[in-house]
This record gives C-alpha cells, sequence and structure tokens, in this order.
C-alpha cells in the first residue's frame, strides 16, 4: 500500500480516521494525502448548484493545518490538498488523482432522508472508489 488519502474535517469521526490513517501510514511506511472539501450548494436531487463552496476556503484551511498539527505530533509527514463539490465524489477524485490504494473515512450519523438522497460520504466513497475504502467509527 503506496498512497493512503483521508478525508478530513473538524468532526469527531474524522479525528478518529485521522488516526487510523496515520498509524496505518506509519506501519506500511505510506504516503498519506489529506484532503478537506469544501461541499457546494445542492439541490434536492443531488445536483450542484455551481462551484460556489457552502464554507469559506480558510475554513478547510484551517481543518487541513489542524491535522497537520495532529501528524506532526505524531511523527507522520502528509501532503495536504483542498477539494471542492459534492464531499465524497471529491475524496474519489483526489483518490484517482493521487492513484491512492486507500481511502479512509469517519463514519457519520446522517439521518435517513440523507442516507436515500446519497449524501452519506462513507456511503458515496464506499460504492464508487477505485481502491479500498475503510470507514472508521
Amino acid at each position: 500500500m503506496q498512497t493512503i488519502l483521508i478525508g478530513y474535517d473538524d468532526s469527531a469521526a474524522a479525528g478518529r480516521a485521522l488516526q487510523r490513517a496515520a498509524t496505518l501510514a506509519k506501519a506500511l511506511d505510506s504516503k498519506l494525502v489529506v484532503t478537506s472539501v469544501a461541499p457546494v450548494t445542492e439541490t434536492t436531487v443531488g445536483r450542484s448548484l455551481g462551484a460556489d463552496p457552502v464554507t469559506p476556503a480558510s475554513e478547510h484551511l484551517a481543518e487541513l493545518a489542524c491535522a497537520r498539527n495532529q501528524l506532526e505530533q505524531m511523527g507522520v509527514a502528509a501532503s495536504y490538498i483542498e477539494a471542492v463539490g459534492h464531499e465524497g465524489e471529491a475524496l474519489i477524485a483526489a483518490a484517482k488523482d493521487r492513484g491512492a490504494d486507500l481511502i479512509v473515512v469517519g463514519s457519520e450519523h446522517s439521518s435517513l432522508v440523507g442516507r436515500l438522497l446519497g449524501h452519506s460520504v462513507p456511503d458515496t466513497v464506499a460504492h464508487h472508489a477505485p481502491c479500498d475504502v475503510l470507514i472508521v467509527r
């Protein structure tokens, strides 16, 4: 396993996923790629209204800085990328671009309606990723 990609935000689930990804990267001597995705506004049918992020870029830069601090404390080097779009689709695209062998995501507690409409990042990634997926609880 050469490259591990993790989707990171400021949630507790993402924090657990970051810890797991770092542990795996150290144990397997893998490259670690951390990405924070700025989601775009979506309609009720799940299509974006454009590339206008729902949250400001500064928030995602702060998330990446937080991840960097945690990883540096663990002695783990990583590369960091920003993305814009639907979170799951952006993680899949980043995994393809970086040739990731594994995507690590934290589980989330989305509503039944959200899952039925395809708004669960772990579900989207698990069903469409070009590589293995680890969902951390």
